[in-house]
């Protein structure tokens, strides 16, 4: 994340709010922030005896990038969180300055690292900027992941480079694999390893796909093909690639044989995970059961100042692989151990609709909190374009067009006889998942005072609303 750091750094405005002004009605309600401070990219994220761990880049001392840590939280449900302690600080030496930029986690059950049975093992990027060095560390934890021990025979990856980051790694058979970025390459590695602490290069993925930004935060994971066993590939996401080349992230299918991946597509077809320039960084969680993978992103603040955080994470997002006249895609949905939970919370409040027709414009009457989930299910009629206003913003559908827009921005082509939005607005956050995750667009929007309440609208004609549900989340 370094370099992109400092590009986005030197071109910021001057933000919008002072570092010190409480912005407590842009604070996330079912969207994790830490308490305080800067936060990024996830990193770590892993499912142990019913725990989601988050470990996160973190600045335990100010709401500005610096100072990287890694950050800790734990949830049962991926909704409520608890904050702990700090589980793997920078270093301050003499003459070396260690930060501990990105990575994972991995639970070693049968101690192929010697580090004990069940050890949680942190893979991490150590950045010494005063030695313009970036390498690969180990670090191991016997308390449950609260708290970590480096290894002394670290680093266990060095190939002398600035840029060489952001580790993730998986089990894939009888050995552990590593999948890493050399960013200004735009490449990644894959590494083997029987112990996590000596590595093989096995082989390189380079060039392919969106080259127009560095690569960061490769993550490499198995899926079945429209959730057929008999049909297995292998997902290559990569945090780099964006239809306005903005930030953003990219993937690829095809098949890994244990050392080398094998792109479905030709070199220069470009397949983008989210459509929104904020939504970044993203990987999934280690050991969740049932062959689930669930990915965690982090959201661009960029130059909105929040106070005194800043940062948030993306909702969790259960992956698929599906088959499509195009080919094989991947789609997203907000983690269906979320949706289990929206009916049981307490505060929410519902509101149910079928079978409506809209003209101009309908309010839905009672929703002011500007933190709210929203499942429609639209069957054009006679309207050129339709959809929702969310804090005076228009998310909607051109229908001529077959275009997602926001404030008269494409955002993507989705088509259908039907259109399903699901829209997760969270006081500051914006994700949209469009026909049950075919195009997903993550925004961040900062409404003023008035701007609350959702509406329907339709332009120049009708649509028929055929399902709609909502649950306000304010409280």
């Amino acid at each position: 994340m370094k370099k992109l750091f400092a590009i986005l750094l030197a071109i910021l405005p001057v933000l919008l709010y002072a570092q010190d002004m409480p912005t407590p009605q842009w604070r996330p309600v079912y969207h994790f922030t830490p308490v305080k401070n800067w936060t990024n990219d996830p990193n770590g994220l892993i499912y142990i005896n019913g725990v989601y761990h988050l470990y996160y880049q973190h600045n335990p001392f100010e709401n500005k990038w610096g100072h990287m840590s890694w950050g800790h939280a734990t949830s049962r449900d991926l909704l409520h969180w608890q904050h702990l302690p700090v589980a793997i600080p920078e270093k301050e030496g003499k003459d070396t300055t260690t930060w501990i930029f990105s990575g994972s986690a991995v639970l070693d059950v049968t101690n192929t690292s010697g580090f004990g049975k069940n050890a949680i093992v942190a893979i991490y990027t150590a950045d010494q900027p005063k030695q313009k060095k970036e390498s690969q560390f180990i670090a191991y934890s016997n308390d449950g992941g609260l708290t970590y021990t480096n290894y002394a025979g670290n680093p266990v990856i060095d190939i002398q480079r600035p840029d060489f980051r952001d580790p993730s790694v998986i089990r894939v058979g009888d050995k552990w694999v590593m999948t890493v970025a050399v960013p200004d390459d735009r490449k990644v590695q894959f590494y083997g390893s029987a112990d996590l602490k000596k590595w093989e290069l096995l082989s390189e993925f380079s060039k392919q796909g969106d080259n127009r930004k560095i690569w960061e935060c490769p993550s490499l994971t198995p899926l079945y093909v429209d959730g057929d066993p008999a049909k297995k590939k292998w997902l290559l996401m990569v945090s780099s690639g964006n239809q306005d080349a903005a930030t953003g992230m990219q993937y690829f299918t095809g098949d890994f044989d244990g050392k080398t991946f094998k792109n479905d597509n030709p070199a220069d077809v470009q397949l983008f995970v989210d459509y929104g320039r904020t939504f970044y960084a993203a990987i999934p969680y280690n050991n969740l059961p049932d062959n689930r993978q669930t990915m965690l992103g982090w959201l661009m603040p960029f130059e909105t100042g929040t106070y005194p955080w800043r940062g948030q994470m993306s909702i969790p997002r259960d992956l698929m692989l599906k088959t499509t006249p195009s080919g094989i895609r991947l789609y997203q949905q907000p983690a269906a151990v979320l949706n289990a939970s929206l009916d049981k919370l307490p505060a929410a409040k519902k509101v149910f609709k079928k079978n409506v027709t809209v003209s101009d414009e309908l309010t839905l009457k009672g929703i002011n909190s500007n933190s709210y989930w929203i499942d429609a299910t639209f069957t054009p009629g006679t309207a050129t374009d339709f959809g929702f206003i969310v804090a005076g913003e228009k998310i909607g559908y051109d229908v001529a067009g077959k275009n997602l827009y926001i404030s008269r921005s494409n955002l993507g082509v989705v088509s259908g006889e039907k259109i399903r939005i699901q829209l997760l607005f969270d006081k500051s956050s914006l994700e949209v998942f469009v026909n049950g995750g075919e195009l997903v667009y993550t925004t961040l929007l900062f409404p003023g005072k008035d701007d609350t309440g959702i509406s329907i609208y339709a332009d120049k004609g009708n649509v028929k609303v055929d399902s709609l549900r909502v649950w306000d989340l304010g409280k």
